[in-house]
């Protein structure tokens, strides 16, 4: 086995680029629920039924909403 290799578990300790990390990570978690938050209050409360133009013959418009 090649002694450079070695590791001393003892004097092996979190270094600085797992703490940045860990911390992106946060970072970008609080940023997601931040916008999925913004997007769901955009949200109308109710969506209308998707069955009922049948039923009285009209029908919503095709597509997505502009």
């Amino acid at each position: 086995m090649n002694p450079l290799l070695a590791v001393d578990a003892d004097r092996v300790t979190a270094g600085p680029l797992g703490l940045l990390v860990v911390v992106l990570m946060v970072l970008a978690t609080v940023f997601l629920i931040r916008n999925m938050n913004a997007r769901l209050k955009r949200l109308p409360r109710e969506f209308p039924d998707p069955g009922a133009g049948e039923r009285d013959g009209t029908r919503p418009p095709e597509g997505p909403a502009a």
